[in-house]
């Protein structure tokens, strides 16, 4: 093998193999990479120590031993007061979050939430990580291995379903496929995804579909499902907003079957609204959501919130804040009272975020819920059971053991 003699001052002729140095350089710019990801963790550990910390587990797991930090939602606003306005929290020792719980801070508390959702310059994108850690440990639980189970049905069904309507579409083609749906009524989300096209007009993959269908599924179906059964909830434990509700929806239909409502009626439920919007800011059915810093934030106390920070906005608190919302425990409609205008920001009431990622499907979840309350309570009264319900925190607000409400049939007379 060919030798190159290198000489070292004092030390005498040394013998290297050429193949040697590729790798003593490749050595050298390793460490080097990690001598900067070294330097660069310091530095941002060092920006971030202007936010306070609650007691942290140890140096490596950080405050991995308090995940759940989503069981404070289930004791009410009181236990958010071991937390400042803006919290630094660390999932592991690689990963820091900066939670806001809008808590405690008296002054201008809807500018740090602007600060995070509204400047879609600064704040772009989603974040998935943070909730990965939540999925993970939430997997460890008997409740989480029900819920990956539960996932596990949906995506096969949704599998399955894409497959057989995929055969179908081929060997009817578009035009006798659209004109079978049109003649059955059953057209649906996933028909309209298969014959959906992208921006370069491309059809969509298994893949994007199933995403769609998934966050359809999940991201609308149980958040609706979780504000409708807590505004049922509130109303079955305030008989008298209940009943001013139902009159509501009986003058609105005078003359006409339940079945007759129709999208500009909706408008005309000024109090049904009221007690929606309460029953959302008292029970969010999403309780934080997460946006990943693309650059430096500035806050309007002048701390910086570094570049690649995921910020977790608790909606939670926010709702809950006590110098926003006198008594923010007690059921109260009238809050939202459009003819008695309250002195409060348009953010400290977010149940469906705020910005440029808010939830696409307010309107449309609004209006479902609108009608949902409405047909139930012209055929039912809502009343309550005996045990008072435990806030239970997952990926969407629920109670343990589930909520538990009693029907009463109203008469014929009565839905009238």
């Amino acid at each position: 093998m060919t030798q190159l003699s290198l000489s070292w001052p004092g030390l005498g002729p040394v013998a290297a193999s050429l193949w040697q140095l590729p790798l003593l350089v490749g050595a050298s710019w390793l460490l080097a990479r990690i001598l900067a990801r070294i330097y660069a963790y310091y530095d941002y550990c060092c920006r971030l120590r202007c936010f306070p910390q609650p007691p942290r587990r140890n140096w490596f797991w950080g405050h991995l031993g308090m995940a759940k930090w989503q069981r404070l939602v289930s004791q009410g606003s009181a236990r958010l007061d071991m937390f400042e306005h803006i919290s630094l929290m660390t999932l592991d020792s690689l990963q820091k979050c900066v939670f806001s719980f809008d808590s405690n801070c008296q002054e201008h508390p809807s500018e740090y939430i602007a600060a995070i959702l509204e400047l879609s310059s600064l704040v772009v994108k989603r974040h998935h990580q943070l909730f990965q850690y939540m999925d993970f440990l939430y997997y460890l639980t008997s409740d989480g291995q029900r819920f990956h189970r539960a996932c596990d049905l949906v995506h096969n069904f949704t599998d399955a379903v894409i497959q057989e309507r995929r055969r179908t579409l081929a060997s009817q083609g578009v035009d006798d496929f659209l004109k079978a749906k049109a003649k059955s009524k059953t057209l649906d989300f996933i028909d309209v995804l298969l014959l959906a096209k992208d921006e370069d007009g491309k059809e969509l993959s298994d893949e994007d579909i199933r995403a769609e269908a998934d966050t359809f599924m999940f991201g609308g179906h149980d958040t609706t499902a979780s504000g409708l059964s807590w505004i049922l909830y509130n109303l079955a434990r305030h008989p008298e907003y209940q009943e001013r509700c139902r009159q509501e929806v009986r003058e609105l239909l005078r003359g006409r079957e339940p079945e007759e409502i129709e999208w500009d009626d909706l408008a005309q439920l000024p109090f049904l609204t009221m007690c929606i919007k309460e029953s959302l800011r008292l029970h969010p059915p999403v309780t934080v959501v997460s946006r990943c810093c693309t650059q430096d934030v500035v806050l309007p106390d002048a701390r910086v919130i570094p570049k690649g920070t995921i910020c977790v906005i608790s909606i939670f608190g926010i709702h809950h804040n006590p110098s926003i919302w006198p008594d923010p425990e007690v059921y109260d409609p009238s809050r939202f009272d459009p003819e008695n205008p309250q002195k409060r920001s348009p953010l400290a009431f977010i149940p469906f975020s705020v910005g440029s990622r808010n939830c696409i499907g307010q309107t449309f979840a609004m209006a479902e819920m609108k009608v949902a309350l409405a047909l139930t309570l012209l055929r039912f009264r809502v009343l309550p059971d005996v045990a008072e319900p435990r806030r239970k925190p997952e990926l969407i607000l629920r109670a343990e053991g589930g909520l538990w409400l009693r029907l009463e049939p109203l008469s014929a007379g009565a839905q009238g």
